[in-house]
C-alpha cells in the first residue's frame, strides 16, 4: 500500500514547483500589501474624546467635521481681545485646515410625532445621509467633530451631531476636546478657505432605538421611579424661565437637573469636558446615579445630548436614552409638569 504523500513535501519532489509556489506568493503578499498599509495607517479613534495633538497628528486620515450655529465663521477670522498682558480669544473662527463644513440647523429637522410637528428633531436616516454626503463625509475615515469651543451651547451642538451619527450606528466618532478655541490656545494655524465640493459616501445604518425615548417612555420612567435627568440650565428646571417652544414652564416630576454649566470647565481659554471620576462626583452632588438607566431631556433636544454625551459616552453608562422632543414635545402633548408657581 502506497503511503500518501505529505503536502507540504510535494513541491520538492516536483521540479519547479517549488519555485513558483514561491514567486506565486510573493506576487500575492506585493498585491495585498497597499491594502494592509491602508488599514493600518487608519487611526484609531482613542474614545470619545481626541486632544489638539491627537488631532493634528492624524488629521490627514480623517473626516474634519467644522459645526457652528453660525456658517459664516467658517470662512471668517478669530477675533481676540487685549486683557492686560494677554492676548484672549473672544470669537473663534476659521477653521483646522481640511476641515468641511457642516451647518449645525441642517442636523435637525421638523418630524411628526403624535399627529403633532415638532422642530428640532433627529433628522430620517435618508436625510442624515444625504447631508452628510453633501458636505463630503466620506465613509472610509473616521470623523471628529470640532465646535467652536467656547460655550456649553457648543459642546452640546457637538454632542448633537455626535449622537445623530452614532445612533444611525457609525461608531468611528469623536469630539475634539477644548475645539477650535483649543486648537487656536494651543498655536495650530487655521484657514478661511472654503469648503471642498467633494461629495462624500457617508452609509447611515439602522436607528439604534436603545438611545431614544419617546413622551410614553418618558411617562413610563415617572410613574415607575426611573431616573429622569433634566439637562437645562437650573432656572429652566424650576419654571422661571422658559423657551417660546415650551408651552408651559417647569420640569418633569421627578427629574433631576444637571445643568450645562456642571458639565464643563475652561482652560487656557476653551472649554472642556471633566474627567469620568470628576463626572461621577457631580452626579454624587445632584443625586444622580451614574450607571442606574436614565432618560435625559432639554427643551428641544440640543443640551439633552450633552447630558446623554457625558452619562453614555464619558461616565460609561449604556442605558441611557435621549427624549428627542424633549419639554416642546411633553408640553405640546399637555402633560404635567411642576415648578415655581
Amino acid at each position: 500500500m502506497t503511503r500518501a504523500q505529505p503536502a507540504n513535501d510535494l513541491p520538492a519532489r516536483v521540479p519547479g514547483l517549488r519555485a513558483l509556489s514561491l514567486r506565486l506568493l510573493a506576487g500575492v503578499c506585493l498585491l495585498l500589501a497597499p491594502l494592509a498599509q491602508a488599514r493600518s495607517a487608519e487611526p484609531v479613534l482613542p474614545g470619545p474624546l481626541v486632544t489638539v495633538q491627537w488631532l493634528e497628528a492624524h488629521a490627514d486620515a480623517l473626516n474634519l467635521l467644522s459645526v457652528q450655529d453660525d456658517p459664516a465663521r467658517y470662512s471668517a477670522a478669530p477675533q481676540f481681545a487685549q486683557k492686560g498682558a494677554y492676548r484672549v480669544l473672544t470669537q473663534a473662527g476659521g477653521h483646522v485646515p481640511g476641515a468641511l463644513r457642516l451647518p449645525y440647523a441642517r442636523v435637525r429637522r421638523q418630524q411628526r410625532v403624535n399627529d403633532r410637528d415638532v422642530d428640532w428633531m433627529l433628522p430620517t436616516a435618508d436625510d442624515l445621509q444625504a447631508l452628510l454626503r453633501e458636505v463630503g463625509v466620506r465613509a472610509d475615515r473616521p470623523t471628529v467633530i470640532i465646535t467652536d469651543g467656547l460655550s456649553a451651547s457648543d459642546l452640546d451642538m457637538g454632542a448633537r451631531v455626535y449622537w445623530s451619527m452614532k445612533v444611525y450606528g457609525d461608531d468611528r466618532v469623536a469630539l475634539l476636546d477644548g475645539g477650535l478655541a483649543g486648537w487656536i490656545e494651543a498655536g495650530k494655524p487655521v484657514t478661511l478657505d472654503a469648503p471642498p465640493e467633494t461629495p462624500g459616501n457617508w452609509q447611515a445604518g439602522s436607528l439604534r432605538h436603545e438611545w431614544l425615548a419617546d413622551s410614553d417612555a418618558v411617562e413610563n420612567a415617572r410613574a415607575h421611579g426611573g431616573q429622569i435627568v433634566d439637562a437645562r440650565p437650573l432656572a429652566f428646571h424650576l419654571g422661571l424661565e422658559r423657551m417660546p417652544a415650551v408651552k408651559r414652564a417647569g420640569h418633569i416630576e421627578g427629574a433631576r437637573a444637571l445643568p450645562p454649566e456642571l458639565r464643563a470647565q475652561t482652560r487656557r481659554g476653551a472649554l472642556h469636558f471633566l474627567s469620568a471620576s470628576q463626572y461621577r462626583d457631580v452626579l454624587a452632588h445632584l443625586d444622580i446615579d451614574p450607571q442606574r438607566p436614565s432618560v435625559v431631556y432639554c427643551n428641544t433636544g440640543q443640551q439633552a445630548a450633552g447630558a446623554w454625551f457625558v452619562l453614555s459616552q464619558l461616565v460609561g453608562n449604556p442605558q441611557v436614552r435621549l427624549y428627542d422632543a424633549s419639554m416642546a414635545g411633553w408640553t405640546a402633548e399637555d402633560r404635567p409638569v411642576v415648578g415655581v408657581r
